[in-house]
Protein backbone atom coordinates (compact mmCIF):
# COMPACT_ATOMS: atom_id res chain seq x y z
CA UNK A 1 0.00 0.00 0.00
CA UNK A 2 2.82 2.28 0.80
CA UNK A 3 4.52 1.31 -2.05
CA UNK A 4 1.30 2.48 -4.52
CA UNK A 5 0.42 5.32 -2.49
CA UNK A 6 4.45 6.54 -3.55
CA UNK A 7 4.04 5.85 -6.83
CA UNK A 8 0.39 7.66 -6.99
CA UNK A 9 2.38 10.76 -5.31
CA UNK A 10 5.07 10.48 -8.11
CA UNK A 11 2.10 10.51 -11.20
CA UNK A 12 0.11 13.46 -9.47
CA UNK A 13 3.69 15.59 -8.96
CA UNK A 14 4.26 15.45 -12.53
CA UNK A 15 1.10 16.32 -14.09
CA UNK A 16 1.75 20.13 -13.69
CA UNK A 17 5.12 19.52 -15.12
CA UNK A 18 3.31 17.50 -18.08
CA UNK A 19 0.69 20.33 -18.75
CA UNK A 20 2.85 23.08 -18.72
CA UNK A 21 4.62 21.71 -21.61
CA UNK A 22 1.26 22.38 -23.37
CA UNK A 23 -0.17 25.19 -25.61
CA UNK A 24 -3.74 26.72 -24.82
CA UNK A 25 -6.28 28.55 -26.68
CA UNK A 26 -9.62 29.50 -25.53
CA UNK A 27 -11.67 30.55 -28.34
CA UNK A 28 -13.96 32.84 -26.00
CA UNK A 29 -17.38 33.73 -27.30
CA UNK A 30 -18.32 36.98 -28.14
CA UNK A 31 -21.05 36.23 -30.51
CA UNK A 32 -19.74 37.45 -33.60
CA UNK A 33 -16.82 39.16 -33.12
CA UNK A 34 -13.38 37.96 -31.77
CA UNK A 35 -11.31 37.34 -28.52
CA UNK A 36 -8.74 34.26 -28.84
CA UNK A 37 -6.77 33.67 -26.11
CA UNK A 38 -3.58 31.94 -26.04
CA UNK A 39 -1.41 30.41 -23.10
CA UNK A 40 2.30 29.59 -24.14
CA UNK A 41 3.85 26.81 -22.94
CA UNK A 42 6.19 29.62 -20.65
CA UNK A 43 2.87 30.62 -19.45
CA UNK A 44 2.82 33.83 -21.05
CA UNK A 45 -0.27 35.19 -22.60
CA UNK A 46 -1.58 36.61 -25.43
CA UNK A 47 -5.33 37.81 -26.19
CA UNK A 48 -6.29 38.47 -30.06
CA UNK A 49 -8.83 40.95 -29.68
CA UNK A 50 -11.61 42.44 -26.92
CA UNK A 51 -15.15 41.44 -28.61
CA UNK A 52 -17.72 44.48 -28.40
CA UNK A 53 -18.00 47.22 -26.22
CA UNK A 54 -21.78 46.59 -24.39
CA UNK A 55 -23.25 48.26 -21.49
CA UNK A 56 -23.08 45.55 -19.55
CA UNK A 57 -19.48 44.41 -20.27
CA UNK A 58 -20.87 41.34 -21.45
CA UNK A 59 -17.38 40.45 -23.56
CA UNK A 60 -14.70 41.80 -21.30
CA UNK A 61 -16.47 39.45 -18.81
CA UNK A 62 -16.06 36.78 -20.17
CA UNK A 63 -12.46 37.59 -21.49
CA UNK A 64 -11.97 37.81 -17.81
CA UNK A 65 -13.75 34.35 -16.74
CA UNK A 66 -11.06 32.95 -19.44
CA UNK A 67 -7.86 34.52 -18.04
CA UNK A 68 -9.22 33.13 -14.57
CA UNK A 69 -9.59 29.64 -15.97
CA UNK A 70 -6.03 29.68 -17.53
CA UNK A 71 -5.13 30.54 -14.08
CA UNK A 72 -3.26 34.42 -15.61
CA UNK A 73 -2.26 37.42 -13.35
CA UNK A 74 -1.73 39.50 -16.42
CA UNK A 75 -2.04 39.68 -20.05
CA UNK A 76 1.31 39.85 -21.57
CA UNK A 77 0.22 40.81 -24.84
CA UNK A 78 -2.68 42.24 -26.31
CA UNK A 79 -3.25 41.89 -30.05
CA UNK A 80 -5.89 44.00 -31.81
CA UNK A 81 -6.08 42.81 -35.12
CA UNK A 82 -8.19 45.68 -36.63
CA UNK A 83 -10.19 48.62 -34.55
CA UNK A 84 -13.88 47.56 -35.59
CA UNK A 85 -15.94 47.57 -32.83
CA UNK A 86 -16.28 43.51 -32.71
CA UNK A 87 -12.74 43.15 -32.21
CA UNK A 88 -11.53 46.40 -29.93
CA UNK A 89 -14.35 47.22 -28.29
CA UNK A 90 -13.73 45.59 -24.74
CA UNK A 91 -10.36 46.63 -23.92
CA UNK A 92 -11.59 49.62 -21.82
CA UNK A 93 -13.80 47.46 -19.70
CA UNK A 94 -11.05 44.58 -19.51
CA UNK A 95 -7.97 46.90 -18.50
CA UNK A 96 -10.24 47.42 -15.55
CA UNK A 97 -10.25 43.82 -14.71
CA UNK A 98 -7.00 42.75 -15.41
CA UNK A 99 -3.19 44.44 -16.51
CA UNK A 100 -2.19 44.37 -19.53
CA UNK A 101 1.26 44.63 -20.30
CA UNK A 102 1.77 45.03 -24.11
CA UNK A 103 -0.11 46.48 -26.96
CA UNK A 104 0.61 45.39 -30.35
CA UNK A 105 -1.98 46.97 -33.33
CA UNK A 106 -1.35 47.85 -37.02
CA UNK A 107 -1.01 51.78 -36.12
CA UNK A 108 -3.24 54.31 -35.79
CA UNK A 109 -6.88 54.08 -37.18
CA UNK A 110 -7.81 56.34 -40.30
CA UNK A 111 -11.69 55.41 -39.63
CA UNK A 112 -12.42 57.70 -36.17
CA UNK A 113 -14.77 59.47 -37.91
CA UNK A 114 -18.23 59.20 -36.86
CA UNK A 115 -18.85 60.22 -32.75
CA UNK A 116 -19.36 56.22 -31.49
CA UNK A 117 -15.69 55.61 -33.42
CA UNK A 118 -13.91 58.44 -32.01
CA UNK A 119 -15.19 57.24 -28.57
CA UNK A 120 -13.76 53.69 -28.87
CA UNK A 121 -10.60 54.76 -30.63
CA UNK A 122 -9.92 57.06 -27.84
CA UNK A 123 -10.44 54.12 -25.22
CA UNK A 124 -8.28 52.24 -26.78
CA UNK A 125 -5.33 54.73 -26.74
CA UNK A 126 -6.32 55.20 -22.99
CA UNK A 127 -6.22 51.44 -22.19
CA UNK A 128 -2.84 51.38 -24.31
CA UNK A 129 -1.38 53.96 -22.55
CA UNK A 130 -1.91 51.53 -19.49
CA UNK A 131 1.20 49.41 -20.73
CA UNK A 132 3.34 49.83 -23.42
CA UNK A 133 2.50 50.03 -27.41
CA UNK A 134 3.74 48.89 -30.38
CA UNK A 135 2.73 48.95 -33.81
CA UNK A 136 4.31 46.33 -36.41
CA UNK A 137 4.52 45.72 -39.98
CA UNK A 138 4.53 41.94 -41.87
CA UNK A 139 8.00 40.02 -40.98
CA UNK A 140 7.84 41.18 -37.41
CA UNK A 141 7.66 39.13 -34.46
CA UNK A 142 5.46 39.29 -31.24
CA UNK A 143 8.23 37.95 -28.07
CA UNK A 144 5.28 35.45 -26.90
CA UNK A 145 7.86 33.07 -25.26
CA UNK A 146 7.69 29.19 -25.55
CA UNK A 147 6.25 29.77 -29.13
CA UNK A 148 6.98 31.81 -32.26
CA UNK A 149 4.21 34.36 -33.41
CA UNK A 150 5.39 35.59 -36.63
CA UNK A 151 2.73 39.25 -38.28
CA UNK A 152 1.78 38.35 -41.67
CA UNK A 153 -0.24 41.06 -42.55
CA UNK A 154 -0.52 44.62 -41.35
CA UNK A 155 -1.93 48.34 -42.19
CA UNK A 156 -2.57 47.07 -45.87
CA UNK A 157 0.66 45.15 -46.37
CA UNK A 158 1.44 41.51 -46.44
CA UNK A 159 4.88 39.65 -46.28
CA UNK A 160 7.23 40.24 -48.68
CA UNK A 161 8.29 36.77 -48.89
CA UNK A 162 6.96 33.24 -47.58
CA UNK A 163 7.66 31.45 -44.79
CA UNK A 164 6.95 28.15 -43.04
CA UNK A 165 7.64 25.83 -46.28
CA UNK A 166 5.32 28.15 -48.50
CA UNK A 167 6.12 28.87 -52.28
CA UNK A 168 4.15 29.23 -55.51
CA UNK A 169 0.63 28.38 -55.79
CA UNK A 170 -0.74 26.29 -58.50
CA UNK A 171 -4.68 27.41 -57.29
CA UNK A 172 -3.50 31.04 -58.79
CA UNK A 173 -4.41 29.93 -61.70
CA UNK A 174 -7.95 31.15 -63.01
CA UNK A 175 -8.27 32.61 -59.24
CA UNK A 176 -11.24 35.22 -58.33
CA UNK A 177 -10.30 38.01 -57.79
CA UNK A 178 -12.02 41.46 -55.64
CA UNK A 179 -11.73 44.96 -55.94
CA UNK A 180 -9.53 46.12 -53.05
CA UNK A 181 -11.54 46.59 -49.75
CA UNK A 182 -10.38 50.39 -47.83
CA UNK A 183 -12.20 49.44 -44.46
CA UNK A 184 -10.37 48.41 -41.24
CA UNK A 185 -10.61 44.83 -42.52
CA UNK A 186 -7.67 45.41 -45.00
CA UNK A 187 -5.43 47.04 -42.59
CA UNK A 188 -5.80 43.67 -40.08
CA UNK A 189 -2.93 42.54 -38.16
CA UNK A 190 -2.65 39.04 -38.90
CA UNK A 191 -0.33 36.44 -37.58
CA UNK A 192 1.37 32.61 -37.37
CA UNK A 193 2.07 31.36 -34.68
CA UNK A 194 4.13 28.23 -34.73
CA UNK A 195 4.79 25.25 -31.69
CA UNK A 196 6.96 22.94 -33.01
CA UNK A 197 5.12 21.12 -36.07
CA UNK A 198 2.02 22.99 -35.50
CA UNK A 199 0.56 26.30 -37.15
CA UNK A 200 -2.23 28.85 -35.86
CA UNK A 201 -3.20 31.38 -38.28
CA UNK A 202 -5.39 33.87 -36.96
CA UNK A 203 -6.19 37.10 -40.16
CA UNK A 204 -9.00 38.62 -37.83
CA UNK A 205 -11.39 39.85 -40.89
CA UNK A 206 -8.61 40.28 -43.57
CA UNK A 207 -10.37 41.06 -46.64
CA UNK A 208 -10.90 39.00 -49.83
CA UNK A 209 -8.14 41.14 -52.14
CA UNK A 210 -5.15 40.89 -49.26
CA UNK A 211 -5.93 37.00 -48.79
CA UNK A 212 -4.95 36.80 -52.46
CA UNK A 213 -1.15 39.05 -51.49
CA UNK A 214 -0.80 36.74 -49.33
CA UNK A 215 -1.61 33.51 -51.50
CA UNK A 216 -0.75 34.03 -55.33
CA UNK A 217 1.85 33.95 -57.39
CA UNK A 218 3.27 32.58 -53.82
CA UNK A 219 1.91 31.22 -50.95
CA UNK A 220 3.48 32.63 -48.60
CA UNK A 221 2.60 31.48 -45.07
CA UNK A 222 2.90 27.39 -45.84
CA UNK A 223 0.90 25.18 -44.84
CA UNK A 224 -1.37 25.55 -41.16
CA UNK A 225 -2.99 22.67 -38.78
CA UNK A 226 -5.67 25.51 -37.24
CA UNK A 227 -7.27 27.92 -39.08
CA UNK A 228 -10.02 30.61 -36.86
CA UNK A 229 -12.08 31.44 -40.18
CA UNK A 230 -11.31 34.48 -41.26
CA UNK A 231 -14.24 37.13 -40.65
CA UNK A 232 -16.29 35.05 -38.93
CA UNK A 233 -16.67 31.94 -41.07
CA UNK A 234 -16.11 34.04 -44.53
CA UNK A 235 -18.89 36.71 -43.68
CA UNK A 236 -20.91 38.11 -46.36
CA UNK A 237 -18.00 36.87 -49.22
CA UNK A 238 -15.70 39.61 -48.02
CA UNK A 239 -13.01 37.10 -46.95
CA UNK A 240 -12.37 33.56 -47.75
CA UNK A 241 -10.40 33.20 -50.65
CA UNK A 242 -9.90 29.65 -52.15
CA UNK A 243 -6.48 30.25 -53.41
CA UNK A 244 -5.58 30.81 -49.50
CA UNK A 245 -7.72 28.86 -47.57
CA UNK A 246 -7.60 25.69 -49.71
CA UNK A 247 -3.36 26.50 -50.09
CA UNK A 248 -3.05 26.17 -46.31
CA UNK A 249 -5.12 23.16 -46.06
CA UNK A 250 -5.98 23.26 -41.99
CA UNK A 251 -6.56 20.12 -40.51
CA UNK A 252 -9.45 21.64 -38.40
CA UNK A 253 -11.43 25.36 -38.31
CA UNK A 254 -12.82 27.35 -35.58
CA UNK A 255 -15.35 29.62 -36.83
CA UNK A 256 -15.80 32.54 -34.57
CA UNK A 257 -19.42 33.32 -35.63
CA UNK A 258 -22.39 34.39 -33.70
CA UNK A 259 -26.24 33.04 -34.23
CA UNK A 260 -26.78 35.64 -37.52
CA UNK A 261 -23.35 36.73 -38.00
CA UNK A 262 -20.99 34.65 -39.84
CA UNK A 263 -21.64 31.67 -42.41
CA UNK A 264 -24.28 33.34 -43.18
CA UNK A 265 -24.95 30.84 -46.70
CA UNK A 266 -24.90 27.35 -47.31
CA UNK A 267 -21.89 28.18 -49.97
CA UNK A 268 -19.71 29.28 -47.22
CA UNK A 269 -20.19 26.44 -45.05
CA UNK A 270 -19.26 24.02 -48.14
CA UNK A 271 -16.35 25.93 -48.77
CA UNK A 272 -15.21 25.03 -45.23
CA UNK A 273 -16.03 21.38 -45.54
CA UNK A 274 -14.40 21.11 -49.20
CA UNK A 275 -10.87 22.36 -48.22
CA UNK A 276 -8.51 19.92 -49.13
CA UNK A 277 -7.19 17.21 -46.25
CA UNK A 278 -10.09 19.24 -43.33
CA UNK A 279 -10.89 16.76 -40.53
CA UNK A 280 -12.76 19.22 -37.85
CA UNK A 281 -14.92 22.00 -38.05
CA UNK A 282 -16.36 23.42 -34.83
CA UNK A 283 -18.56 26.74 -33.92
CA UNK A 284 -18.98 28.80 -31.53
CA UNK A 285 -23.00 29.16 -32.68
CA UNK A 286 -25.07 27.64 -33.86
CA UNK A 287 -26.01 30.04 -37.13
CA UNK A 288 -29.27 30.33 -37.24
CA UNK A 289 -29.58 31.82 -40.78
CA UNK A 290 -28.57 28.29 -41.79
CA UNK A 291 -30.31 24.82 -41.59
CA UNK A 292 -28.73 22.52 -39.35
CA UNK A 293 -27.24 20.20 -42.45
CA UNK A 294 -25.12 23.60 -42.78
CA UNK A 295 -23.40 23.82 -39.34
CA UNK A 296 -21.18 21.46 -38.16
CA UNK A 297 -22.52 18.49 -35.79
CA UNK A 298 -24.20 19.85 -32.80
CA UNK A 299 -20.93 18.61 -30.20
CA UNK A 300 -18.62 20.77 -32.22
CA UNK A 301 -20.86 24.20 -31.37
CA UNK A 302 -20.16 25.94 -28.01
CA UNK A 303 -23.34 28.20 -28.15
CA UNK A 304 -27.01 26.44 -29.32
CA UNK A 305 -29.39 29.45 -28.78
CA UNK A 306 -30.03 33.31 -29.52
CA UNK A 307 -28.27 35.88 -27.64
CA UNK A 308 -30.58 36.36 -25.01
CA UNK A 309 -30.05 33.23 -23.90
CA UNK A 310 -26.45 32.16 -24.95
CA UNK A 311 -24.21 31.06 -22.01
CA UNK A 312 -20.73 32.09 -23.46
CA UNK A 313 -19.62 28.36 -23.91
CA UNK A 314 -15.65 27.93 -24.72
CA UNK A 315 -13.69 26.23 -27.33
CA UNK A 316 -10.73 25.30 -26.11
CA UNK A 317 -7.77 23.90 -27.71
CA UNK A 318 -4.63 21.82 -26.21
CA UNK A 319 -1.65 21.29 -28.00
CA UNK A 320 1.38 18.76 -26.55
CA UNK A 321 5.15 19.15 -27.32
CA UNK A 322 4.59 16.10 -29.99
CA UNK A 323 1.53 18.17 -31.84
CA UNK A 324 -1.27 16.20 -30.97
CA UNK A 325 -3.91 18.24 -30.25
CA UNK A 326 -7.54 18.70 -28.58
CA UNK A 327 -10.33 20.42 -29.01
CA UNK A 328 -12.88 21.01 -26.06
CA UNK A 329 -16.32 22.11 -26.05
CA UNK A 330 -17.29 23.53 -22.52
CA UNK A 331 -20.93 23.53 -23.09
CA UNK A 332 -20.71 19.57 -22.85
CA UNK A 333 -17.50 18.42 -22.72
CA UNK A 334 -17.20 17.02 -25.88
CA UNK A 335 -13.59 16.59 -27.17
CA UNK A 336 -11.51 15.13 -30.25
CA UNK A 337 -7.48 14.45 -30.78
CA UNK A 338 -5.76 14.78 -34.21
CA UNK A 339 -2.48 14.68 -34.83
CA UNK A 340 -0.51 17.52 -36.58
CA UNK A 341 0.37 16.53 -40.17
Amino acid sequence: MRILSIARLIVLLSLPAIAANNLRIYFVDVEGGAATLVVSPSGESLLADTGNPLPDDRDAKRIYAATRQAGLKKIDYLVTTHFDGDHSGGVAALVKMIPIANFYDHGDTTEAEKPRDIERWNAYKAAAATGKRVSVKPGDRIPLRGVKVDVVSSNGDVLAKPINGGGPNPLCQGARQKDPDTTENARCLGFLLTYGKWKFLDLGDLTWDKEMALACPVNKVGRVTLLQATHHGFFGGRSGAPALVDAIQPQVVVVNNGPRKGLGTPDLYEELTGIPGIQGIWQGHLSLALDKQHNTSEDMIANLEPSEQCQGHVLTVTVEPDGAFTVTNSRNGFSKTYRTR
